[in-house]
């Protein structure tokens, strides 16, 4: 029986995983709504590394315009952490390593999400919050993956 905790790995690592199919072209385009914006709160905040703040509406705009643009775009996620658990909702961590990245500032990089979502599945996330991971941490791990 799967915990708490792998529930969430498992929601997170199948949402980045449909990241990487988008990006990279292998996914049929009338999937966004179902594998990803159906997912998302419609009140929904995502703070990129860089300080960006986007809506629901801003990620859907983008992503339907990044279709297919990056064949060698790869995520790991690591670290998976629920921090809080409350009545209705859980704050989680996480890392996420990117490889052959074309929007980033470097094409391996890695950031470390904190992330607000409902207890209840199908989960909801409602908050998303990316920072870049200093050089130092970045430079101790692999991006052989």
């Amino acid at each position: 029986m799967n915990t708490l905790l792998d529930d969430v790995r498992n929601e997170i690592i199948n949402l980045h995983d449909f990241f990487v199919s988008w990006f990279n072209g292998t996914v049929r385009q009338d999937e966004l709504d179902s594998k990803f914006l159906s997912k998302l709160d419609k009140n929904l905040t995502f703070i990129a590394p860089e300080g960006s703040v986007f809506s629901v509406s801003d990620l859907a705009t983008n992503f339907q315009q990044a279709y297919g643009i990056n064949k060698e775009f790869r995520i790991q996620i690591r670290d998976v952490k629920i921090c809080q658990t409350m009545t209705d909702h859980i704050l989680v961590t996480y890392t996420e390593w990117q490889v052959g990245a074309k929007a980033s500032e470097k094409s391996s990089n890695a950031r470390i999400t904190s992330a607000l979502i409902t207890k209840a599945k199908p989960f909801k996330w409602l908050h998303i919050q990316e920072t870049w991971l200093p050089e130092s941490v970045r430079s101790a791990d692999s991006f052989n993956f």
